[in-house]
């Protein structure tokens, strides 16, 4: 058997009493539009911000890479010569060796240590003032 569904009883209320006044929900959606105003300005100058990084950081890594580039070509020049002096300072020690001269040899050991300790980055001199010329997209180098 089956039980019948009874209907619902009881009494329809009227529509409640709005607490909401129209001139709040006109200040409410105000709110949203100022909101809404307020954020699409400030994403604006974000991407703006953004795009002005974006830009700084290119500029900035193409000129690490053409440093990168100077200062890779000036150590190969640097170390071409130290090792054609250093192949010839051994060459002279050899030779010095091999005939017994004393002063040569110590010419030669002294060439030798004097170059060892002596850094090509000394050559450069002031980093600082490396930096400035770095900055200068007018300046010269001459290797």
């Amino acid at each position: 058997m089956t039980v019948a569904k009874k209907p619902v009883e009881g009494v329809v209320l009227p529509p409640a009493a709005s607490t909401l006044r129209a001139a709040d929900a006109l200040g409410a959606l105000n709110n949203v539009i100022d909101g809404t105003r307020d954020y699409l300005r400030l994403r604006k100058e974000e991407q703006t911000k953004r795009t002005k990084i974006d830009a700084y950081a290119t500029v900035e890594v193409a000129r690490m890479h053409e440093a990168s580039s100077l200062l890779k070509n000036y150590f190969e020049q640097v170390f071409a010569e130290r090792s054609t002096t250093i192949d010839g300072l051994f060459r002279h020690l050899d030779v010095a060796m091999a005939s017994g001269d004393e002063t040569a040899t110590t010419a030669a050991l002294e060439g030798i240590v004097d170059l060892a300790k002596s850094s090509p980055l000394a050559d450069i001199g002031d980093l600082s003032q490396v930096r400035k010329a770095l900055d200068d997209p007018d300046h010269v180098w001459e290797l």
